[in-house]
């Protein structure tokens, strides 16, 4: 294995300090006004997705991405290789190490992910796992920045639904930063204890607060930002029973008459219409949704820049 000097992956924004986000933003925001003068960051470079579970703007945005910033993209299923037929992770890493510059690798164990961040030199980033979505979340702050949000003073930031892998790279990245947030869901549901212990550190040093509300109107009282994920992940399709607990969770118009009346709402996508929001909310005025998703884009190519620009 080549020597680890200077590495650095994105497995989880817990790994990231307020100001490498910073960094990072502020680099999508320059590549997306100006992409032709960071045409040549990947020179040379060839990066690798590897794909356990499917993928529509992870694989579009980071293949696009890549090639914008003049690398080398392979497209690659855990099924078609060796893994499917029992090679290690840990060993698959060793491999790419000698004939890649970068992977990215969206699966369902977050430890798969730090395994191979283990077994190789080259940067590893978390296209998704089912504990965490940091790419997701630097989209967020993009588009809310762009929006004069993310640094609003006292911002009212709202998550309704399940607490998922979005909501915990939330939970992160707002912690990090300072800015407070309220995740709103059934009592039956909460977030995984060992982040709670994580985020309660965290927030003694960056001063946010974090509210945890099972009250859907209580919690969308005068919120400048609503967001909303999938009930129901990758994977989870087994657990439908949890749909009757989430309706009251729903983002539509009546829940959206407590916001504010220039509230905007935002979802990662998928969005299952009809369910955890309304096709009349996701396509309103109040909708960033589409937005946010160009900002994939933008966010992944800054986050490629400031790793591989070092």
């Amino acid at each position: 294995m080549k020597e680890k000097k200077g590495k650095k992956d994105l497995l989880t924004l817990k790994d990231y300090s307020k100001e490498e986000i910073i960094k990072i933003l502020d680099m999508a925001e320059k590549i997306k006004s100006d992409p032709d003068s960071y045409a040549k960051t990947l020179n040379g470079r060839n990066l690798a997705l590897l794909f356990d579970k499917p993928s529509t703007r992870t694989r579009v945005s980071f293949e696009v991405g890549i090639k914008q910033l003049g690398g080398h993209c392979l497209v690659l299923d855990s099924k078609n290789l060796q893994l499917g037929r029992g090679e290690t992770y840990a060993d698959t890493a060793k491999i790419f190490d000698a004939y890649l510059d970068g992977i990215i690798i969206r699966t369902f164990k977050q430890e798969t992910i730090v395994t191979m961040a283990e077994n190789c030199s080259i940067p590893v980033i978390n296209a998704l796992t089912d504990m965490y979505h940091p790419c997701q979340i630097l989209a967020d702050m993009q588009t809310l920045a762009e929006k004069d949000l993310l640094f609003k003073k006292n911002l009212k930031f709202v998550y309704f639904g399940d607490p998922n892998n979005v909501s915990n790279s939330l939970l992160i990245g707002f912690t990090k930063l300072g800015i407070d947030i309220t995740i709103c869901c059934p009592e039956s549901l909460k977030t995984d204890d060992s982040l709670m212990d994580y985020l309660k550190e965290e927030s003694a040093k960056s001063k946010n607060n974090i509210h945890m509300e099972n009250d859907p109107s209580g919690a969308a009282c005068e919120a400048d930002v609503v967001y909303t994920d999938v009930w129901i992940s990758m994977g989870q399709e087994e657990q439908k029973d949890k749909i009757e607990r989430m309706m009251p969770y729903q983002v539509n118009s009546a829940l959206l008459k407590h916001a504010k009346k220039d509230a905007v709402v935002m979802h990662c996508l998928p969005a299952h219409r009809e369910m955890e929001i309304t096709s009349e909310i996701l396509d309103s005025d109040h909708s960033i949704v589409w937005e946010q998703a160009e900002n994939r884009l933008h966010a992944q190519k800054g986050l490629l820049r400031f790793l591989f620009d070092r």
